[in-house]
């Protein structure tokens, strides 16, 4: 794209503002700068201009396989799991874009200290929660890891200087999230700096389709069925689990979703319900009063099963829902950017990123198994560094598991 070319789109874009230090730059910037431009789809600045969808509205319970029926049925769901995992039609995605600046570290969260006697990385024992899985069922399955441009070369050393926590590297494949612009509130894109535009990693929602448009897609290509999304937050994630993925398999199901019984009626967890016959997902601050604290005859809350992101996805099922654009969700967030020339770091939130959620992914795929886990046994997130969801506690799990840390 050329200056003329990009100023009469950006005309166009009411964006004009992104050339303003255009003549202040030399060749190689200005090149980057047109780049940018070129590449970047201003059509999501009209999301700000609508008012985003609630998920809520006429919502039922989803049955779970419980707990007792799974012990019930482990061996058959295990033997359908261990089967396609040997086929090599099972393969993981971990999702590892961000920092782990609330627990106070600049670094990829994945490198975070998790131990107390010995440096254990939250990295290194989500790799030995996959070992037990491999070690089980002999044959190591492909584990893609999606980062993010600020993390990308970071993470792939520390992989690299750990020799792959003693898994096949030619199984472990690198990738990094797609980014959408970021804009002020008055819907202007902002400048990170004088020659490129402002961006942001687009939501957790954004996993398939970076990965299908990565160079892994000729991995993806090679007969993988089922793909195992997770988080790096839970150091307890059990990641390709035979039976999670023989029931899955055995329901029909277009995806599954690892389930906890609440603790509480309180707690921050998104649930998993249905709304109009379509499984849907409702984050803890937009569930109804009145349905949050519902309870059955028994006394167990109705709206109980709390998700742990950690799904199993159909590969054809993803496909034919390709061509459906996921929502995006405005996140407020203090953007630094160039103000008057100059790097400006803004105290509060002055911009919107714009992210879609896996949590829209389920429902595009129409029907949803919820599969029990033990909440001590696989749900041990890192979100905070103190108190509820902490370090602390993801330690005291650890330890109460076995786990020497």
């Amino acid at each position: 794209m050329d200056y003329l070319t990009a100023k009469a789109l950006l005309k166009k874009c009411g964006q004009t503002q992104l050339l303003q230090y255009y003549d202040e730059l030399d060749d190689e910037k200005r090149r980057a700068l047109l780049d940018d431009i070129e590449r970047a789809d201003f059509s999501v600045i009209e999301n700000i201009y609508r008012k985003e969808q609630s998920a809520v509205g006429k919502l039922s319970p989803v049955r779970a396989v419980s707990l007792k029926e799974i012990a019930k049925y482990r061996t058959e769901y295990e033997r359908v799991g261990e089967k396609l995992l040997k086929e090599g039609k099972v393969a993981a995605v971990l999702l590892a874009g961000g920092q782990g600046t609330r627990l106070g570290f600049n670094k990829p969260k994945g490198m975070f200290n998790i131990g107390e006697t010995r440096f254990l990385s939250i990295f290194e024992q989500q790799m030995e929660n996959i070992k037990k899985v491999t070690g089980k069922v002999g044959a190591c399955f492909h584990l893609f890891i999606m980062t993010s441009d600020k993390n990308d070369a970071d993470t792939q050393k520390f992989f690299r200087e750990n020799n792959y926590f003693g898994y096949s590297s030619d199984k472990i494949h690198f990738y990094i999230q797609n980014t959408e612009i970021v804009c002020g509130f008055d819907g202007k894109v902002l400048l990170d700096e004088k020659h490129r535009l402002s961006t942001s990693p687009n939501g957790n929602g954004g996993w398939y389709s970076s990965l299908v448009s990565s160079a892994c897609k000729d991995v993806l290509n090679g007969g993988i069925e089922w793909l195992n999304v997770y988080g790096v937050d839970n150091v307890l994630q059990r990641i390709c689990d035979p039976a999670f993925i023989g029931a899955a398999v055995k329901s029909g199901c277009g995806c599954a979703a690892k389930v906890v019984s609440k603790a509480s009626a309180d707690e921050k967890v998104g649930v998993l319900c249905e709304q109009d016959g379509k499984p849907c997902i409702v984050e803890y601050y937009e569930m109804p009063e009145n349905l949050k604290n519902l309870r059955d005859y028994d006394g167990e809350l109705t709206f109980r099963y709390g998700v742990t992101l950690n799904y199993l996805f159909n590969v054809k099922t993803l496909n034919k829902t390709k061509s459906e654009k996921l929502p995006y969700h405005l996140a407020k967030k203090a953007v630094p950017h160039i103000e008057n020339g100059e790097r400006f770091f803004p105290k509060e939130p002055n911009g919107y990123k714009f992210e879609t959620l896996v949590i829209d992914m389920v429902r595009l795929t129409g029907s949803c198994l919820a599969y029990e886990v033990e909440r001590e046994k696989e749900f041990a997130p890192v979100k905070n560094a103190f108190g509820v969801d902490s370090v602390e506690t993801a330690r005291a799990l650890l330890k109460k598991n076995g786990v020497k840390i």
